[in-house]
């Protein structure tokens, strides 16, 4: 506990005066109407509604999706909440940044941080939620995890060392994500289970593992691609 209390009290990381805001790579399939989308509701959104208070929306609202998830084991109809919280997620996390560029009270450094630990707690609230709700089994939940997890980790990495921070990979972003997710709630909470290889499995377990397998793909592709350029542009 001194250890941690120690942390928390030491001198504040010096900042670095040179920090160049990354050039952000969005293009995924609905990006055009969503771009349209939050550069109106960045313009009629009230004055007291601060960015901060749109990226806290977006976390609670993960938090209260990974409680129905939870429910759900006893009451399926929450996998609709899901769906509810689902879209204010994207409200609060989508409309944040927009709306600070709108604002012009950009904070690069700090958006950039908040908004990526805040996703990461947010997913892993979710998962677990998931996983409690029996319409997951926890051994693909983890597995989902550690993939999604390295993802980010190269998604981070690679926004440091090349400068492109990737909101989108083979026109999938979280915004399409979601809306998959909302459309599996709705499958699994009619059909719980499903035939795949010839024997009955969770739907979320099928689902789960075709999208491990994706992110696994696009991860060994990507590090490959960042380390080709890495290398070519320090040659020595």
């Amino acid at each position: 506990m001194n250890a941690v209390a120690a942390e928390v009290l030491a001198p504040s990381p010096s900042i670095n005066p040179e920090f160049k805001t990354a050039q952000r790579e969005q293009t995924s399939l609905l990006a055009p109407l969503e771009r349209v989308c939050l550069n109106w509701l960045a313009r009629n959104m009230p004055p007291w509604v601060k960015p901060d208070h749109l990226t806290l929306l977006g976390l609670v609202a993960m938090l209260m999706a990974a409680v129905c998830y939870a429910l759900a084991r006893w009451w399926p109809a929450s996998l609709l909440i899901v769906n509810i919280c689902l879209a204010i997620n994207w409200f609060g996390d989508s409309l944040d940044g927009t709306l600070a560029r709108a604002r012009n009270k950009q904070r690069p450094r700090y958006g950039f941080y908040v908004d990526h630990i805040i996703d990461a707690f947010g997913i892993l609230f979710v998962i677990c939620g998931l996983a409690m709700s029996g319409y997951m089994s926890w051994v693909i939940a983890l597995a989902v995890l550690v993939t999604y997890f390295l993802l980010s980790i190269d998604v981070y990495l690679a926004t440091y060392t090349i400068g492109t921070f990737r909101l989108s990979f083979y026109k999938f972003s979280p915004t399409e994500l979601r809306i998959v997710l909302a459309i599996g709630n709705i499958r699994a909470m009619l059909h719980p289970t499903t035939r795949a290889l010839g024997d009955q499995h969770l739907f979320f377990d099928v689902g789960a593992v075709v999208a491990i397998a994706m992110m696994a793909i696009i991860v060994v592709v990507s590090v490959i691609r960042n380390t080709i350029v890495l290398y070519r542009a320090e040659k020595v």
